[in-house]
Formats: structure tokens, sequence, C-alpha cells
């Protein structure tokens, strides 16, 4: 029945017995035979079918949603027999956010790749986001909610962020006391839209509708913007240690953080080659750790 549901999906896809059947290699009288076949064993009928084209019922479509999964779970489980033997190698294709590739993900890439000497990798760090459907990439990083359809995302870890100026910028500004005094700064943005505060012992949190004059797709580059005097930011600590250490720049409304940043983990399909799996499940394992500790 197995095979079945699988010429079944293939079948609702294509919308053509023809093309499943060649991209299968099987003749279309087989396709014909078996989809009768299962639609007799479900006791419903399936589709619906045209001089030109089939298409899914009613109930075909709720069948089809159960067997592309089904499937595909038993195309993961039979790929996850076959990796135990083989030793993954080969090329992954990663794009990453810069800033946050430096700090976090270099040394994790290179334990990894000590572990696994046989995997090669293209790193796209460029600031346009890489689509893992229709681009050329195995694995994304993103730093937001995606808004790609299509896409498997798995939230991997989230990083606390914090305000920061240099002190200069708030020697001629002035330092705000209160999340609302940020109305009276300039404000150096990663995105349109307010900024959402809480207090760190959680007790409180507060949307502030900050505005600027730059908005920035990199944070490293509000992090120079910041050092020149123009205004306040918020990062991750370890995104700017050796400033903070130098005190060229300083932490804003200590009593205050933003609210975390989720980092996300993209796929285009769940049935993943084993080199891709085995990165996926180590980053999964190994970048909380990284960003927090």
């Amino acid at each position: 029945m197995l095979k079945n549901m699988q010429l079944f999906v293939e079948v609702a896809k294509a919308k053509s017995f023809r093309k499943a059947g060649e991209h299968l290699g099987i003749p279309n009288a087989t396709v014909s035979r078996r989809i009768s076949e299962l639609e007799k064993d479900v006791g419903l009928r399936l589709f619906t079918r045209t001089t030109r084209q089939v298409d899914l019922t009613d109930a075909g479509r709720t069948y089809f949603e159960d067997c592309e999964r089904i499937i595909e779970d038993a195309q993961l489980a039979h790929q996850a027999l076959m990796d135990i033997h083989t030793k993954p190698k080969g090329l992954i294709r990663i794009s990453m956010p810069v800033d946050f590739s430096n700090v976090f993900l270099s040394k994790l890439l290179v334990d990894f790749s000590l572990k696994y000497p046989e995997i090669h990798f293209d790193l796209d760090l460029t600031p346009a986001s890489a689509n893992v459907v229709g681009d050329d990439v195995d694995v994304a990083i993103r730093m937001r909610q995606p808004t790609e359809q299509n896409v498997i995302a798995k939230k991997i870890a989230t990083m606390g962020a914090e305000l920061y100026a240099s002190p200069t910028y708030l020697k001629i500004k002035g330092t705000p006391r209160t999340p609302k005094d940020l109305l009276k700064h300039t404000c150096l943005r990663m995105r349109n839209g307010p900024w959402v505060l809480q207090r760190i012992d959680g007790s409180k949190q507060v949307d502030i509708p900050v505005v600027g004059q730059y908005v920035v797709n990199n944070v490293g580059y509000l992090r120079n913007l910041a050092l020149l005097d123009q205004g306040i930011f918020f990062t991750a600590e370890k995104m700017i240690a050796a400033e903070l250490k130098s005190r060229a720049l300083v932490r804003v409304l200590p009593n205050w953080a933003m609210q975390d940043v989720s980092i996300y983990l993209l796929t285009g399909t769940r049935l993943l080659p084993s080199k891709v799996r085995m990165l996926v499940d180590y980053l999964t394992k190994h970048l909380q750790v990284a960003v927090s500790g």
C-alpha cells in the first residue's frame, strides 16, 4: 500500500497519470490501475479525471497531506539507516549573517569540519538573504522569524540583546533614564518598527516607537555608527566585547533589555542528505551554548 501511496502523491503533484508514470518509469495503464486499487482500498474517490488533467477531490487533498508526510518519514528512516554505512562527505552551502557568523559560527564550523574532514563549505555572507528553495543553498541561518514560503524553519537558539552607545554621544545628548527617554534620542535600527524592551526582572514590557536617521541590515555597520557618536543601538554583549572592554561603547538603560532575538535554521526540505542533517543536528546542539555561554 505504501508504494501506491507514493504513486498517488506523484500523480497529485503532476496532475497527470502520464507525467507521474514517466517520472517513475511506470506505464500509464499501470498508474491508472494502481490508483484505482488505492481508491478501492480507502473507499473514497481521490481524483476527478478530465481529458486534460486529474485534480484532487476534497478527500484526496486531505489524504495527500497525510501521505506526503508518511512517505517523507519513511524516506528519512531509510536515509538514516543508509547513513550508518557511509561517511558523510561533499559540499554544504550555507547562507549566514556576517557579523553573527564571525562571532558565534566560525568556531562551531571549524570544530565540525575537524570532526568531518571530508565535508567542505561554501559560505554566503552577503547582506541579501538567499532562498533555500530557489537559490543554490542547503542551509540558511536567520536572525528573525522567516517569512519565506515552503521552507522548514527550526528555532535553534535565542540571544539576548541590550542597548549601547558611545560615551561621547551620551555626554552630548544625555543619558536615557527610562525607555520613554529613547523617544528623544537618535536610535540606530535594523528595521522600522517599535523597540520592545523588558525589565531584566521580567516585571514589565514596553513598546517604544523609536526614530533615527539610519535603518541598516548589518549590525556591524550600526556598531560603527555608534562608535562615531551617531546614536543608540542594540546588540548582544559578545558582539561588541572589545568595544565594551575599552569603554568605546557603554550600556544604556542597564535595568532593561531588548526582547530576545530568535535564531532560525532554514532548509528547503526535511529530507536532508546525511552531511546536511549532521550539520543541522550539530548546530542545534551547540549554538545555544555558544550564544549564551
